[in-house]
């Protein structure tokens, strides 16, 4: 289970993240402990009300919880980590919110903690707690015969194509793979010896190289993204230097901006967005099939509620009738019967709150299991995406070089190959499944 925790503020936003169904298919508030309100933002506002009595300004830990793609994780094992983390970083029985997030067939669950100790006014330190996230990390693999990513075992193993945040996010604007899009500037890098070579390598690819404001080289592509190279290309400053030169002999970022502007005529930047409408288009059956599954599922999901609760307060009824009233119920209370029925009723809640979570654990765990079959029918149609938009990216490049839009003859030969594709899909028939 990968724990990646943080000191943060600004417990409004985080609520929101928490609480976002627009990029999740199911958010779930699974517990609130320790606030006055039983609203997530609600508990984020309590909590950052009481550290202004502090000069803590990070008075949160938040922490994401995140199991092994293919395993089923049950409820308990996550509580059960949760529990051990914050015995080991000293944030028992401070304020807790746990929210469980599932998307693409994967669940994974957040934890956020107010680190405000409210008799002490101040905030509790969290000393090494990276390292000992990662110890408690390796130890939920052994236990529970996870197979342990290669970066655990050796840092070196550390997947060179991991992205980050801010590279996320800008992928989700752009349309494209970051894992791809940082595949193919490493395949240039590593195929050129020096500057012209490299951005040789890197325009067929839809890059332009350019000088960064804070680091020595960026990139640039066609629709205005800013990319760092060092980063994307995994080698280090002084590499860089040696290899392509003084970064002030290059363009700044925003003459290289505006030297693509430039050559981008009205009518290529117009022949760009309908090729790239197009090669949207290759996922949008997968996503169409993936939000009725989602708003399916959901209603399955709210139709067990309902029925978990009427059920709930049919049995409180029955329980609250076994307990005699008047002066039987005088006499009860005398004899010891009610405290023997108070025990039978304590044990019967028990149970019945087993039943109901193992009951809804096994539609989860089902929704799940056949929403990882949806998506790998939806990678097959994202794979297929971003090769056409690779494929604009290199056409886009040449456009721009030739200062026209490519030959109509290349357009109807790419026509005829998709066609052709359509064709071969079809006489699959909508059960072929590659996998």
């Amino acid at each position: 289970m990968i724990l990646k925790g943080n000191e943060r503020g600004h417990g409004n936003e985080l609520a929101k993240h928490l609480l976002n169904a627009r990029d999740n298919e199911h958010v779930e508030l699974h517990d609130l402990r320790g606030f006055a309100c039983d609203d997530l933002a609600g508990a984020m506002q309590e909590s950052e009300a009481i550290a202004r009595g502090t000069r803590c300004q990070n008075h949160l830990f938040s922490l994401s919880l995140n199991p092994p793609e293919h395993e089923d994780v049950p409820v308990e094992v996550f509580e059960a980590a949760i529990d051990r983390i914050e015995g080991r970083l000293g944030l028992e029985d401070q304020p807790r919110a746990i929210v469980f997030h599932e998307k693409e067939g994967r669940r994974h669950a957040h934890a956020v903690w107010s680190r405000i100790d409210g008799d002490e006014m101040k905030a509790i330190n969290l000393p090494w707690y990276k390292t000992r996230l990662n110890e408690i990390a390796r130890e939920l693999y052994r236990e529970h015969g996870w197979e342990m990513p290669d970066g655990f075992r050796d840092k070196g193993q550390r997947d060179p194509l991991a992205f980050t945040l801010e590279e996320w996010q800008q992928a989700k604007r752009t349309k494209q793979d970051p894992k791809h899009t940082k595949s193919l500037i490493r395949e240039s890098w590593a195929g050129s010896d020096s500057r012209e070579a490299l951005e040789a390598a890197l325009r067929e690819k839809g890059f332009w190289l350019a000088q960064g404001d804070k680091r020595g080289f960026a990139l640039v592509d066609w629709r205005g993204e800013t990319y760092s190279l060092s980063r994307m290309s995994g080698a280090k400053t002084k590499e860089l230097k040696a290899r392509l030169g003084d970064p002030k002999a290059l363009m700044s970022v925003d003459e290289t901006k505006a030297h693509i502007g430039e050559r981008l005529s009205p009518k290529l930047r117009n022949w760009a967005k309908e090729e790239q409408a197009r090669a949207e288009k290759a996922g949008l059956a997968a996503q169409f099939q993936r939000e009725q599954m989602v708003q399916r599922q959901r209603r399955a999901r709210q139709q067990l509620k309902s029925q978990h609760e009427e059920r709930w307060l049919a049995e409180e009824k029955k329980r609250a009738e076994r307990t005699p009233k008047g002066i039987r119920g005088l006499w009860g209370w005398v004899t010891g019967k009610n405290r023997k029925i108070r025990n039978e009723n304590e044990a019967e809640i028990a149970r019945a709150q087993q039943r109901d979570r193992a009951e809804k654990q096994e539609a989860i765990r089902k929704q799940l299991a056949e929403r990882r079959n949806l998506q790998r029918q939806v990678k097959l149609a994202r794979e297929k995406q971003q090769a056409r938009i690779a494929e604009l990216n290199r056409d886009v490049a040449r456009a721009i070089k030739m200062g026209r839009v490519p030959e109509q003859q290349d357009s109807k030969q790419k026509q005829r190959s998709r066609t052709l594709d359509q064709k071969r899909e079809r006489d699959r028939g909508n059960d072929f499944n590659p996998n």
